[in-house]
């Protein structure tokens, strides 16, 4: 799942982690959250990720989390 949502290219924002399809840093979603934006403002700010894109990478995110908390 995590290649159809993300990916790196060196060719592509210096190869930082984007959105499939965008030139959008995942990043950007992260930082947005963090400075209390809803996911609704940042689909609006970045139109070409959809929310389909932003909802798989906080679920890849919560997955990465809670692997570090409870390690199998």
């Amino acid at each position: 799942m995590t290649s159809e949502v993300i990916h790196r290219d060196p060719e592509i924002m210096s190869g930082e982690l984007v959105f499939v399809g965008t030139r959008v840093a995942v990043k950007d979603l992260f930082d947005n959250l963090a400075a209390g934006d809803s996911l609704d403002d940042f689909l609006d700010d970045f139109p070409s990720v959809s929310r389909e894109q932003a909802v798989a990478v906080l679920a890849i995110a919560r997955e990465a989390v809670m692997s570090l908390a409870n390690p199998d």
